[in-house]
């Protein structure tokens, strides 16, 4: 019988391990597909604090991951493949096992929705990124044209952002408006620095050869014509989708999958805590996620000693 299992590594549920067993309850941490999360998958971490040359990004869950273990945190590689909620203790079916557990804290966090374009996976991290605040001030973005893909909030917010380093940015959108809420739509538009593509997708990311972005292929969808811009990033922005599927119809969550949490961390399941970027539409940061982590650790931790009194 664990006392808290955490499902998820990255910077969320790895915090909350550190928290969790400084309060000396032993968590066991649940890797999930991708052991140390969405951040391992970034070069350079520029703006997690206390890292003024910046820090790589699996150097830093890799840190992470020791601290909470020299407290007496256990990390498994696995995947839960279902919870039952509806009894205590609560089950867990991890790669076939049951685990059993007092309190959950679900830090499994959240997929960048992807082009699914081959070159597209072969250029990640060679100029191809989904966190414009986590890699748009790296020097092989400064001063050169920039990719934006999307046309909601987060689109034009990260094309905002990219008009401080890029020389230029274009913001390309299958449709001949954006989605984005009025004001933020407006603020995109009436940047010099920012040129809207209308009615157009990317279907190829240039240049493989080089193993490095020199531009995109786009499509207009309405006239089929095809044209080459020139470019050195490209920020794709199409959304987010929160790895909470197995709790869908047992936690209450948004229409997209994001947990909403009810008081603090706890979700409507008494002893079932969430942090991070499975309940975060907002933010998505490291350091974020990092703070959510420990908030859920310590509302679990006063849980089971409420209990236990």
């Amino acid at each position: 019988m664990e006392k808290v299992v955490i499902i998820g590594s990255g910077c969320a549920g790895l915090t909350a391990a550190l928290y969790t067993a400084r309060a000396n309850l032993k968590p066991l941490v649940l890797t999930g597909k991708q052991p140390g999360g969405l951040l391992t998958t970034t070069t350079i971490v520029e703006n997690y604090p206390g890292f003024p040359e910046g820090v790589d990004g699996f150097e830093l869950m890799n840190r992470l991951q020791k601290q909470a273990e020299r407290f007496g945190a256990r990390v498994k590689f696995g995947v839960v493949e279902s919870a039952d909620l509806s009894q205590e203790p609560f089950l867990l079916t991890v790669d076939g096992e049951t685990v059993q557990t007092e309190t959950i804290i679900i830090a499994s966090g959240a997929g960048h929705k992807h082009l699914g374009l081959e070159s597209e996976h072969k250029l990640e991290n060679k100029g191809v990124t989904y966190c414009a605040t986590c890699d748009g001030a790296l020097p092989i973005f400064r001063n050169k044209p920039l990719v934006v893909v999307g046309g909601g909030d987060s689109a034009c917010e990260e094309a905002m952002y990219l008009t401080r380093f890029g020389s230029e940015v274009y913001l390309i959108h299958r449709r001949d408006k954006l989605r984005a809420s009025k004001i933020m739509a407006e603020r995109a538009l009436a940047h010099a620095k920012i040129k809207p593509v209308w009615d157009s997708v990317i279907t190829d990311v240039l240049d493989v050869k080089l193993d490095k972005v020199t531009g995109v292929r786009v499509k207009n969808l309405k006239t089929e014509q095809e044209s080459v811009i020139d470019c050195a990033g490209v920020f794709v922005a199409i959304g987010h989708t929160p790895n909470t599927q197995i709790f869908r119809g047992v936690i209450d969550m948004d229409e997209v999958g994001y947990i909403i949490p009810r008081r603090g961390s706890a979700t409507n399941v008494p002893g079932v805590f969430v942090a991070g970027d499975c309940s975060d539409r907002v933010y998505r940061q490291a350091v974020t996620a990092a703070g959510l982590g420990c908030a859920a650790a310590i509302d679990a931790e006063r849980f089971l000693a409420a209990r236990n009194e």
